[in-house]
């Protein structure tokens, strides 16, 4: 086995270890991604491996990091492909549906990722300061969204205080009732149209007025 001084070098290692548990984690349940088994997918020895990495705690925040920022690039990607020469509030909604849309795919689409950027072991605050202080990462980018449709008289500004919390569990039970619940057997229309229903609900919530 080459050692890590010849093959590997100025941090290449650790990103090479992280390469590996990404793609393993893309295909397998949380607990099979361990230090260990990357250090052997990169060819080096575990001892290599547990200089970048204390334990495997360490290596799963790293992944949930790469996960949240990779689902905050598809949010931008989704979001950018509404047109602005809409009515301010049109498009403010049609925001506000393309960054749960891209939630949604987001977890239909890498399941196993979705559990590892929102299992609480590897993303909660103190655990993983990286994820929760991302400015740029998937809660942020909501955040704006339900900005601006209070900007634009879609969303009472007293609807306003915690609507993130509001929206993301229930797009979030969405996404798990279509990747491990019922709805994953039903055809890709059928969750569409679900999906349709679930944001026209969110939305005439977030607009009533309070009382």
């Amino acid at each position: 086995m080459a050692s890590e001084r010849s093959t590997y070098h100025h941090g290449n290692l650790r990103n090479a270890l992280i390469d590996e548990a990404w793609e393993l984690a893309r295909t397998s349940a949380p607990e099979k991604v361990t230090v260990r088994e990357a250090a052997r997918r990169a060819g080096v020895s575990h001892n290599a491996a547990y200089r970048h990495f204390a334990d495997r705690q360490e290596l799963m925040t790293s992944i949930a990091d790469r996960a949240l920022a990779t689902l905050a690039d598809l949010m931008r990607e989704r979001i950018a492909t509404v047109p602005d020469d809409q009515a301010p509030g049109e498009v403010a909604r049609s925001r506000f549906r393309e960054t749960a849309r891209a939630y949604a795919l987001f977890a239909i689409d890498e399941p196993h990722l979705f559990q590892v950027a929102f299992h609480a072991e590897f993303s909660r605050p103190g655990v993983n300061p990286d994820v929760s202080a991302r400015r740029d990462g998937p809660y942020a980018i909501l955040h704006s969204v339900l900005d601006e449709m209070v900007a634009v008289g879609e969303i009472p500004p007293e609807r306003r205080p915690d609507s993130e919390i509001v929206c993301w569990a229930a797009v979030h039970g969405f996404a798990e009732l279509c990747i491990k619940g019922p709805l994953g057997l039903l055809p890709e229309a059928e969750h569409e149209n679900y999906f349709e229903r679930l944001i026209g609900t969110i939305l005439h919530g977030l607009k009533a007025p309070l009382g």
